[in-house]
C-alpha cells in the first residue's frame, strides 16, 4: 500500500469521524485548506475524502461555494425516521432466529455497557456510546443477513449527522433509548422475533422525536437570527 493510499484512506476517516462525532457541525464550511492544516496532510487526500463523503451524504459540494457539512430539514428527518421505522424492526426481527446464545450475550453486554456509559453522574460519556450504539446495532443487521435491505438502512442511517449525536438526547429520553437496547438483546435472548422488532419500532419513535424536536428549534432560532 503507497503512502498516498494510506493517506487517503486515513483522511477519509478522519473527516468523517469529526462530522459523526458533530465536531464539524450541520452547515460547518468545509474549506480544503484548513482541512489539510489540522489534519497535517496535502490538500489532495482532503479533495478525494470530500469527494467521497459528498457519495455518502455527509457533505455537500456547491459549484463556485465550496463544501459543507450536510443540513437536514425536519421533513428530511421525518422521512429517514419513516423509512428506519420501516427496515429496522424487519431486521431486528429476522435476526433473532438466526442468532446464538453468544449473540444474545454479546448484545446484551453492549446494552449494558451502553447503560452504564450513559447514566446521569460523573462518569457519563455521550461520545462513548457512539461506537457502542454503532456495534449494537451493526450486529443485529449482520444477523439479519440480508444484505440489500441493510444497504437500504445503512443510507438512511449514515447521512443525516444529527442521528448520531447522543447530546441531543434529554435525560428521560436518552434512558428511554439505553432501556431499549437492553429489552431488544433480552427478547433475542428468548428468541422472540415480534417483541424484538416491537421494541425497535418505539426505539426509533424515540430518537425520531428527539431528533425531529432538535432540527424544528434549530429552524426556529435560525429564522429568529
Amino acid at each position: 500500500m503507497t503512502q498516498a493510499v494510506t493517506s487517503a484512506g486515513r483522511t477519509l476517516s478522519t473527516v468523517r469521524e469529526l462530522i459523526l462525532r458533530g465536531e464539524l457541525s450541520p452547515g460547518a464550511r468545509l474549506g480544503e485548506t484548513e482541512l489539510a492544516d489540522r489534519l497535517g496532510v496535502s490538500r489532495t487526500p482532503v479533495r478525494e475524502a470530500l469527494g467521497r463523503l459528498a457519495a455518502e451524504g455527509l457533505v455537500e459540494i456547491v459549484p463556485n461555494r465550496g463544501a459543507r457539512v450536510t443540513s437536514w430539514t425536519v421533513a428530511q428527518l421525518e422521512e429517514v425516521f419513516d423509512l428506519r421505522a420501516t427496515l429496522e424492526p424487519k431486521l431486528t426481527a429476522l435476526a433473532v432466529p438466526h442468532s446464538t446464545a453468544d449473540d444474545a450475550a454479546e448484545l446484551e453486554r453492549l446494552a449494558l455497557a451502553m447503560q452504564r456509559t450513559g447514566a446521569p453522574g460523573p462518569g457519563r460519556d455521550l461520545d462513548a456510546l457512539v461506537p457502542l450504539n454503532r456495534a449494537f446495532h451493526g450486529l443485529l443487521v449482520a444477523l439479519a443477513d440480508r444484505p440489500a435491505t441493510a444497504a437500504a438502512l445503512a443510507g438512511a442511517v449514515h447521512a443525516p449527522i444529527v442521528l448520531r449525536n447522543f447530546h441531543t438526547y434529554d435525560d428521560a429520553s436518552l434512558a428511554r433509548s439505553l432501556a431499549h437496547h437492553v429489552e431488544i438483546a433480552a427478547a433475542v435472548r428468548a428468541r422472540d422475533p415480534a417483541w424484538a422488532a416491537a421494541v425497535m419500532t418505539a426505539h426509533i419513535h424515540n430518537a425520531r422525536a428527539v431528533m425531529v424536536r432538535a432540527a424544528r428549534c434549530t429552524t426556529a432560532e435560525g429564522t429568529q437570527a
